[in-house]
């Protein structure tokens, strides 16, 4: 049995990660530290967990400290790093489902964040926890969670840019997220109402999550030609992503279906579907729901997760699971 401490733990990913730590077979207790809601009792946050989960006050972050086994960091850009290297010194075990350890190179990581990494050795240290494709979790304690939006999009052509490298000209995601993905802070633009009967593009080509996912396209197919557009949805959660890959040549979908049931046969949360996936199928899930169609010179890919679940909480249980070398299902799927 374990001990956790959530960081950021009042947040959307923070209340899921909750949840999952609660009824966790092998998580003996947890301990939850935030900023502005410390000192406040769990029911005050969240009432819903009221006779659920056991009403405890909520730490101060500046009370963290190394009694913990693992550690999951649920903060904005540039917080965790101010942690998480004592914690490594401690051989702690951390998944931080920020985006402070995600990109290996610390210029990529200050042209695209606009910050100083304080530990950028530490990007060549941890390991991206895509957890359906990264396989060997026993050379670090510091699991890097992806982002939502490419937790589809890769997951969506990682096999096909391993299988097919040759063949892939161009690769383009067009991608939708319900307004949970900007997180819980107050924005007049992300209102429900200033969003209801409207879809808009936004961070047009110079999303932050596109430099993560073509690095990880690149350790399969270097210079990969990728573009991500992203979009706005007027839900709560869940992200709807239609991938297209552009070929020199032509793919039958006998070989494309292979290539997929191939890489993902021992997946528990991938679920190959005979028709393009719909939002509400993988909403409060962990899975990743996608169809493959292969035309002439083009595949296309359409894909659905939740983006605070398999896009971040979920996936982060995924990883501590794999880290202890535990069944990944534990405390998602029991």
């Amino acid at each position: 049995m374990i001990s956790v401490g959530i960081i950021g733990g009042t947040g959307y990913t923070g209340k899921y990660l909750i949840n999952f730590c609660n009824q966790h077979p092998n998580i003996s207790d947890f301990k939850i530290y935030a900023n502005k809601s410390a000192g406040k009792n769990l029911y005050d946050v969240f009432p819903e967990f009221h006779n659920n989960i056991k009403n405890v006050t909520i730490e101060n972050i500046s009370n963290l400290n190394f009694t913990h086994d693992v550690y999951f960091f649920a903060l904005p850009h540039g917080e965790s790093f101010k942690y998480i290297p004592k914690l490594i010194k401690q051989n702690k075990k951390i998944i931080d489902l920020g985006a402070d350890y995600r990109l290996d190179s610390n210029e990529v990581f200050t042209s695209t964040y606009k910050l100083q990494h304080t530990s950028p050795e530490l990007l060549k240290y941890k390991i991206y926890g895509l957890a359906e494709i990264t396989k060997d979790y026993s050379k670090t304690n510091l699991v890097a969670n992806p982002g939502c939006y490419p937790t589809a999009a890769l997951l969506s052509t990682i096999p096909l840019v391993k299988n097919i490298p040759g063949k892939i000209e161009t690769i383009s995601t067009v991608s939708y997220s319900g307004l949970s993905g900007a997180g819980k802070k107050a924005d007049t633009s992300l209102l429900f109402a200033e969003n209801y009967n409207s879809v808009k593009a936004y961070n047009v080509g110079t999303h932050r999550h596109e430099v993560e996912i073509i690095q990880e396209l690149n350790k399969y197919k270097p210079n990969t030609n990728y573009s991500l557009t992203t979009h706005l949805l007027p839900v709560f959660s869940g992200i709807y992503s239609t991938t297209i890959i552009h070929l020199n040549t032509t793919v039958t979908q006998v070989e494309v279906d292979n290539i997929f049931n191939t890489e993902y046969a021992d997946s528990s949360f991938v679920r190959i579907r005979k028709t393009p996936p719909e939002l509400k199928w993988v909403i409060n899930t962990n899975y990743y729901d996608a169809n493959i169609k292969a035309l002439d010179n083009k595949i296309i890919v359409t894909a659905c997760i939740d983006n605070l679940i398999k896009g971040a909480s979920g996936q982060a249980v995924q990883n501590m699971n794999k880290l202890f070398n535990w069944d990944e299902n534990l405390g998602i799927k029991n």
